[in-house]
């Protein structure tokens, strides 16, 4: 079955040239690469040039300044030639057997699915990257297969599919890919998941990068309309129960910081689970620099979030028939 996959990219020449040797080493090669990039500024589309000219090269560069990623994910599909599309990101790095683990189901289960979910894990360079690494992605033992909607860095899914649902949202300036996976999920497609196909990707570096990654995360959670329980519960605990009990503690309720206490501990549970298992090779300074973060990174990426969310809303509303449309159920499937 021939497998195209498909990047897109911007001002990645730091990183394009790993991504691409990468893709050509793999024990599954694959048929097709088509790489869009969105306007690169630096070298990213010379280097691109570069490898798609080499003998035997199985890639394909397109240009289109300005896209988003769903219009670029979009155009890499319509020119891809491979009955399943296998998507990832710039800054990723694979095992040798990322590509076969994707592709595979589809060659060999007698119930074939209709879309392969991979699976990501940090790849920390700093005690500040172990933190956010813990603090932000969940491991695979975390994972409910049957509610798991996968990451466009690591997934695959028949051509068809992605045609049957009307493609990526083009819409959508974030969060397109798990408004794709709703979509392909409400109408019936068989997902299943693959945690050994994994990528391993760079967590954000400094909490400016990280503000804006969370941002863009709740803009798009609000362009789509998305969890938007989870979002008030978020407002209701930060604005209101957290100061509450912060001013009747003040006030000399000591169970009443007991309670706040508590709060804290099952709120960064997982993070500081996690991160047991991550800093096993550091120095006790590290380690203790390390938990130090977790709280800050935990805090501060709610706070871009509910940042974010409001200044999604007013496209949402504006799109809200359109996203309604694209998320419609077809009972026939």
């Amino acid at each position: 079955m021939k497998a195209t996959v498909i990047v897109t990219v911007k001002n990645e020449s730091g990183s394009i040239r790993r991504l691409l040797d990468s893709l050509m080493s793999q024990t599954r090669r694959p048929d097709e690469i088509v790489i869009v990039d969105g306007g690169s500024t630096d070298d990213t589309a010379a280097i691109l040039r570069e490898y798609a000219l080499g003998p035997g090269s199985p890639l394909r560069v397109l240009e289109a300044p300005g896209s988003n990623i769903s219009e670029g994910r979009n155009l890499a599909i319509q020119t891809a030639t491979g009955e399943v599309i296998v998507s990832t990101d710039a800054g990723v790095r694979f095992g040798p057997d990322w590509l076969k683990h994707l592709v595979e189901p589809f060659e060999v289960d007698h119930d074939a699915p209709d879309v392969v979910c991979g699976f990501f894990t940090p790849d920390p360079q700093s005690v500040f990257e172990v933190a956010m690494g813990a603090t932000v992605l969940p491991t695979v033992e975390e994972i409910d297969p049957q509610r798991f909607l996968p990451s466009s860095r690591s997934v695959a899914f028949r051509r068809l599919a992605w045609q049957e649902v009307g493609g990526y949202p083009a819409w959508m300036n974030f969060s397109e890919d798990l408004l794709f996976d709703m979509a392909l999920k409400n109408r019936g497609y068989r997902f299943v998941f693959v945690p050994k196909a994994v990528v391993r990707f760079r967590p954000r570096t400094s909490l400016s990068a990280f503000w804006r990654q969370y941002r863009n995360y709740a803009m798009g959670d609000g362009e789509g309309l998305l969890w938007t329980r989870r979002h008030l519960i978020r407002y209701g605990t930060y604005l209101v129960a957290a100061p509450l009990l912060i001013a009747l503690g003040l006030l000399g309720g000591l169970w009443w910081w007991g309670l706040l206490v508590l709060g804290m501990a099952a709120y960064l549970r997982h993070p500081y689970s996690r991160l047991g298992r991550m800093v096993a090779g550091l120095s006790f300074r590290d380690k203790v620099v390390a938990h130090l973060w977790v709280p800050v990174i935990r805090v501060w990426g709610d706070l871009a979030k509910m940042v974010g969310y409001p200044i999604g809303l007013p496209r949402g509303f504006k799109q809200r028939a359109r996203t309604r449309t694209y998320l419609a159920c077809h009972s026939e499937r």
